[in-house]
């Protein structure tokens, strides 16, 4: 009577068995379709503070488009100093600017008529980025439920946030 040799046999088996269960695992993936969005890098990371001296020359800057005069410069720094609340002596700073003449800011009629240019164009101005697609759709948002919005409201505002203190 022969042997038969069962080593090869159930290796084969053994290689089959495995071929087979591992193979037949495989993970549907699931595709979507999306629409394109432009997600542009959000540059806000800024960690450096303006001195007094530089918030009040870039915002003279960013409203008039043109450079402050050193003794104007020297005198509003030492406004800034002397109030001790540098909150309320910015606001006190935008404020006298805004009403100064001379201010480039656009009409309320321009800013309804290209909302979303005027929504880019005021954070390259301010915060020398473009917005984010959320910041974008919040502004036209809140441009379009309020008519009282208007062009000088939305630069104070810019002019006072956290972002525009640091750069």
């Amino acid at each position: 009577m022969q042997r038969w040799n069962r080593a090869p046999v159930r290796t084969a088996g053994a290689i089959l068995l495995f071929g087979v269960l591992f193979s037949a695992c495989k993970k549907d993936l699931s595709i979507y379709e999306l629409d394109p969005v432009d997600l542009a890098r959000y540059d806000g990371d800024k960690d450096r503070e303006k001195s007094n001296q530089e918030y009040a020359a870039i915002l003279h800057a960013n409203l008039f488009q043109t450079a402050l005069s050193a003794n104007d410069l020297y005198k509003i720094d030492q406004c800034i100093q002397s109030i001790g609340d540098k909150q309320l002596a910015r606001e006190v700073i935008i404020s006298n600017f805004m009403n100064k003449p001379g201010v480039i800011i656009p009409t309320a009629e321009d800013m309804h008529a290209d909302v979303n240019g005027f929504i880019v164009a005021t954070y390259n101005r301010f915060l020398v980025r473009n917005p984010t697609e959320a910041e974008k759709t919040w502004f036209r948002n809140m441009i379009a439920a309020d008519p009282n919005v208007t062009p000088e409201l939305i630069y104070f505002s810019f002019a006072l946030s956290e972002e525009y203190l640091f750069y």
